[in-house]
């Protein structure tokens, strides 16, 4: 199970951090990653990293802007978001498994110009 966390919403340029709750077979065995999905666009990918902590991926729109990071101790993944902008705006997505196939319900991230 992946609970996401700490969605809102924020001001352009503000911050965010996103928190996912790993449990049961989804646990630090896996690479995880966040995905996000805007109202009347495809899915897309965000952000990844390793079942180590020791490689990360990301999208070129958010690279520079948004960290990647894990604690396998907590069974946690975390997204903290930087320089936000409105087209920021998406439900985000906790995402772990072989190819990626267990999803969170997702958290609304809001950004207003």
């Amino acid at each position: 199970q992946l609970v996401e966390s700490g969605g809102g919403l924020v001001q352009a340029g503000g911050s965010l951090r996103l928190s996912c709750a790993a449990s049961g077979r989804t646990d630090s065995s896996y690479a995880m990653g966040w995905f996000r999905q805007a109202s009347g666009k495809t899915r897309e990918f965000v952000a990844a990293i390793n079942w180590s902590g020791t490689s990360t991926y990301y999208a070129d729109s958010v690279k520079g802007r948004f960290t990647i990071s894990r604690d396998n101790a907590k069974n946690t993944l975390y997204l903290q978001m930087s320089s936000l902008k409105p087209e920021d705006t998406a439900v985000y997505y906790c995402v772990t498994g072989v190819g990626y196939g267990y999803w969170g319900q997702g958290t609304q991230v809001t950004i207003s110009s």
